[in-house]
């Protein structure tokens, strides 16, 4: 081979070789993506209001359910709650009418304040109503309810059976895990300053279903009822026992989601099944453990019972014998050690 074709070949290479660096470069320029700062809004620029946590409808505000994040100046609408034009103070104690999720922000619509139109009717759940009970200092816990608490109902009534001796006297938790939405007329639980303020009240407005709401309205018909105020912790109880008597239907899965939601479930729902009582011989000897038998009448037997409507027979208060004598077909009836 002579020198010219020599030359020719390294002269191809040369240019194959750029040609060949050349197409890579101009490819992996045009491929590249193009990498812009994203501007963030200044510190010392305009904050406005978001949610911390979901706040479903219905959701009391309290101190911790907002705070200030700063945001663009110019996607600032008249609706937000903006740092230095609005007072977050003033804010506790109202109550969301439109779902806000995490981070977004709070708009003035989706409140309600204490004392405009429609504010209870928001801070109750779907499907649930609002009762009033009266309470003194005794039976509302010497005013350490607030609103947002808990609690569950204690009847306390006197039976007398139209029977003879002491009357029996009996209490029963009837409904569990009640939210209370207002004491009086305050729906804040603390004040200005952040302080819970003790303090002997008159009614105590609680969120409760229509049954529920009918149980209280003909329990302060029976006897006297009382509150008895929850533990945070008790939700923990609950679910379980709500899990045992197959009340709720654990998700399959390891979803988060559907776990935290059956939790809230289980949580915020009051409860009317598996009520407990306690009668007078549970806590004291000299009291009676069940309803007092009738009175008995000249002769032995039982004395007609001043008894009406349905229920139970009169003379099942104490055990009785039936005794048919000669040719009389109406039996006597006498009770167990009469003659």
């Amino acid at each position: 081979m002579d020198a010219k074709k020599i030359i020719l070949l390294v002269v191809a290479l040369i240019i194959a070789g750029g040609t060949a660096f050349m197409a890579k470069t101009m490819f992996s320029q045009a491929s590249a993506p193009q990498v812009s700062a994203a501007v963030m809004p200044a510190k010392d620029g305009p904050q406005i209001l978001v949610a911390t946590r979901s706040l479903p409808v219905g959701t009391i505000i309290e101190a911790d359910s907002f705070r200030y994040q700063p945001w663009p100046s110019e996607l600032i609408e008249n609706a937000y709650y903006v740092k230095g034009e609005a007072d977050p103070a003033s804010l506790q104690g109202t109550v969301v009418r439109a779902a806000v999720t995490a981070g977004q922000p709070v708009t003035k619509g989706a409140l309600v304040k204490s004392g405009d139109r429609g504010f209870l009717a928001a801070a109750l759940g779907p499907g649930m109503r609002a009762v009033t009970v009266p309470v003194s200092a005794q039976s509302g816990v010497a005013g350490f309810v607030f609103p947002g608490d808990r609690v569950d109902l204690v009847l306390t009534q006197t039976v007398s059976g139209d029977g003879a001796g002491p009357a029996l006297k009996t209490s029963e938790t009837f409904i569990r895990n009640v939210r209370v939405l207002a004491v009086d007329q305050t729906t804040v639980p603390e004040d200005d300053e952040g302080n819970k303020l003790v303090k002997v009240v008159a009614t105590v407005t609680l969120e409760a279903t229509p049954r529920i709401a009918e149980k209280i309205a003909v329990a302060q018909t029976i006897g006297s009822v009382s509150l008895s105020l929850r533990s945070i912790a008790d939700n923990t109880a609950e679910l379980e026992r709500a899990i045992a008597a197959g009340e709720v239907k654990v998700p399959e899965g390891n979803d988060p989601k559907a776990e935290k939601s059956m939790l809230l479930a289980v949580a915020s729902r009051p409860v009317d099944t598996d009520t407990t009582f306690v009668t007078g011989a549970d806590v004291s000897r000299f009291q009676r453990r069940s309803v007092p038998r009738q009175s008995m009448a000249a002769g032995g037997a039982p004395s007609a019972p001043a008894y009406s409507g349905g229920g139970a027979d009169p003379q099942s208060f104490g055990p009785v014998v039936k005794v048919l004598r000669g040719s009389n077909k109406t039996p006597d009836v006498i009770p167990v050690g009469g003659k």
